[in-house]
């Protein structure tokens, strides 16, 4: 049974940081993939970004190009999201996801391809 676990987030100030973790068990991410998501109140869920875990490959949305950073650990089936120059409009829930297999540059923005879940925790960007 996979079991998805985030973690990391919290309060801070615009401009500053946070790096959330997102913990898979029972799922062998250098198989598949994982990708993170957000949504705001009153808002559709949107995709973050995603990684590989067999080959590294990488995607980002353009709101978050060049501020998050996300990378992975197969060793512990985990990927970080490192989230610099923080703005209020990140505010939201943040949520990952498992991928059975690895996604391509239009598949991996689409919630239906993913397969389980994580609760979400909670980002909150205000002075």
């Amino acid at each position: 049974q996979v079991q998805v676990v985030e973690s990391g987030g919290g309060s801070v100030q615009p401009g500053g940081s946070l790096r959330l973790s997102c913990a898979a068990s029972g799922f062998t991410l250098s198989g598949g993939a994982i990708g993170w998501f957000r949504q705001a109140p009153g808002k559709e869920r949107e995709a973050i970004s995603y990684i590989s875990g067999s080959d590294g490959q990488t995607y980002y949305s353009d709101f978050v190009w060049g501020r998050f950073s996300i990378s992975r650990d197969n060793t512990k089936n985990t990927v970080y999201l490192q989230m610099n120059s923080l703005k209020p409009e990140d505010t939201a829930v943040y949520y990952c996801a498992t991928a059975s297999w690895p996604l391509n540059v239009r598949t991996w923005l689409l919630p239906e391809r993913y397969d389980y879940w994580g609760q979400g925790t909670q980002v909150t960007v205000s002075s």
